[in-house]
């Protein structure tokens, strides 16, 4: 998506750019899927997030909340 993100120990540093790009990621677990979902609706572009299973199961109807709200998001079967 375009962030300077490294890693030093156990921490994150993420430095700052003007815009995120739209890309194909995985959600890795709860906060990360989150976070993904965040940063895909700031970024240019459209962002494809597989691997939902962890965004389902901790965010009830996270599509149709975010949508209710303008989003534009739609959920694709992965088979």
């Amino acid at each position: 998506m375009g962030a300077d993100i490294k890693a030093e120990g156990k921490v994150a540093v993420v430095s700052g750019v003007k815009k995120l790009h739209g890309a194909k990621t995985d959600a890795p677990d709860l906060r990360g899927g989150a976070g993904l979902v965040t940063a895909a609706l700031g970024a240019e572009g459209t962002s494809e997030i597989a691997s939902t299973e962890y965004i389902d199961r901790g965010y009830e109807n996270i599509e149709g909340n975010l949508t209710a709200l303008g989003a534009k998001i739609r959920r694709i079967s992965s088979g």
